[in-house]
């Protein structure tokens, strides 16, 4: 995994995780679950680099 790869997946981790705090703050759900979903979505690529880097290795 590249280093910017890694930087924008965990950048986009870190506004999943404002998101949903902004949303349990205000009682926005809508807000929360975007915070959720962008979380997500940072973890799954995280772990298709690491599988892509696991399979450069061989």
């Amino acid at each position: 995994m590249g280093l910017g790869d890694k930087i924008h997946n965990a950048a986009e981790k870190l506004h999943g995780k404002g998101k949903e705090t902004a949303g349990k703050a205000t009682g926005d759900d809508k807000l929360k679950a975007e915070g959720k979903s962008h979380q997500v979505k940072a973890d799954l690529k995280q772990a298709g680099e690491k599988v892509k880097d696991a399979f450069k290795k061989h």
